[in-house]
């Protein structure tokens, strides 16, 4: 949609001018025309004693928009793996689905045939499979134009994707293509009974505000969603659906992968994975302190240690470890909070862990509001205590 002069009918009167809030219309060769500034607001559609000023909507808008049909995910796999937040997605998804009275769909580029299978019993209807060379590792350019063209061809009215490093790499590409609004980040979603559209519910503002977004004239609808927040669907073995073969034969791409090397570490890390995760903030003072968080991890086996973002940028920690809006979604069983005072871009990050425990000298941190379990102590005299407990039980 977009607002526009007819300039058979504009006078020239100016009239329209005041009312703009953004100094948006100017006068050109006598006639009113709105510029680049213009934001929607419409509040010169009223005040034209001509009639010349209109909202226009795009006819392809429209055309799109009554076709779309069905709810679509894109299934991510990592090194032939699917990537766990797929089936967060399926389960997002079929609830989605389930509301609006449709179909729902999977799309899977590499992986194998039985990966492909096995998003049936997550709860797809359909999946549209590409085991081809060219998807077996992630090239944007191959992956936007695989996936726009099969959006074009079979209209989907939703697609979803994780807002993982490759869904925030190539889905905004897929948006800007078909000419369709894309939601980043997504917290939550849900559909509006009355006009089917489907709402975006995202943290805005750092997370000071939650705002809720909608795409009513195009489609898809698009979005990506944090990983973590969304819950699995019910898995079904018997269930079966449609596999759809795709091919990426055809595709233009500028570039190609040649080789992915991945970052060694001595230490694995997979946050969003962990069910337990001890994490550092400035509080634990350096290297020293996040060693003592690396030993209560040790201690606790399988335990993974994350940070603020406070201590990844005093370099204490590599931003791999980073939880919070600007780092890694997580929702573990048990959340442990070291040191860390609770500013809202953090708390965006882990506030859905089952169990919060939170270590901090100040009663007042906003940590505490949030933990299950709150200590006002030192960590440096709570830690060695915790740690020598959980050895001598295991002991036993």
């Amino acid at each position: 949609m977009f607002i526009r002069v007819n300039k058979e009918r504009c006078s020239g009167c100016e009239t329209c001018i005041a009312s703009c809030p953004y100094d948006a219309i100017v006068i050109r060769d006598g006639k009113a025309e709105i510029t680049e500034m213009c934001q929607m607001c419409r509040a010169c559609l009223s005040v034209c004693p001509e009639g010349a000023i209109g909202e226009i909507g795009e006819a392809s808008d429209v055309k799109e928009k009554e076709e779309g049909r069905g709810v679509w995910i894109f299934a991510e796999q990592r090194d032939g793996v699917v990537a766990p937040v797929s089936f967060e997605l399926l389960g997002a998804g079929r609830k989605l689905a389930d509301m609006l009275g449709t179909d729902l769909s999977a799309i899977l580029f590499g992986a194998s045939s039985s990966d492909a299978a096995e998003l049936f019993r997550w709860g797809a209807d359909r999946v549209y499979h590409c085991a081809d060379d060219a998807v077996r590792g992630f090239a944007d350019e191959v992956y936007a134009g695989l996936l726009s063209d099969l959006v074009r061809q079979y209209r989907p009215e939703i697609v979803l994707a994780g807002a993982t490093p490759i869904g925030r790499s190539f889905l905004p590409r897929v948006a800007a293509r078909l000419r369709t609004g894309l939601t980043a980040d997504c917290t939550s979603l849900a559909i509006d009974v009355e006009s089917k559209n489907l709402l975006q519910v995202r943290p805005a503002f750092g997370g000071n505000i939650m705002a809720t977004i909608l795409c009513p004239h195009t489609r898809p609808q698009m979005a990506t969603v944090r990983p973590r927040v969304m819950k699995r669907g019910e898995y079904d073995a018997s269930k079966k659906g449609e596999m759809v073969r795709v091919s990426a034969e055809g595709i233009q791409t500028r570039a190609r992968v040649i080789e992915t090397v991945k970052e060694v570490s001595e230490v694995a890390i997979n946050l969003q994975e962990a069910n337990i995760i001890i994490s550092g903030g400035r509080g634990v003072g350096g290297e020293k302190g996040f060693n003592m968080l690396f030993e209560l991890a040790g201690a606790l086996e399988g335990a993974c240690v994350g940070a603020s973002r406070a201590a990844v940028d005093e370099g204490w920690i590599p931003y791999r470890h980073q939880v919070g809006q600007t780092g890694k979604t997580v929702s573990p069983k048990l959340y442990i909070a070291c040191g860390i005072s609770g500013a809202v871009q953090h708390l965006v990050g882990m506030q859905s862990s089952d169990i919060i425990v939170a270590i901090n000298r100040n009663p007042e941190a906003p940590i505490f509001n949030v933990a299950t379990y709150g200590i006002v102590a030192d960590l440096f005299e709570v830690l060695p205590l915790l740690i020598r407990r959980i050895r001598e039980v295991k002991g036993k």
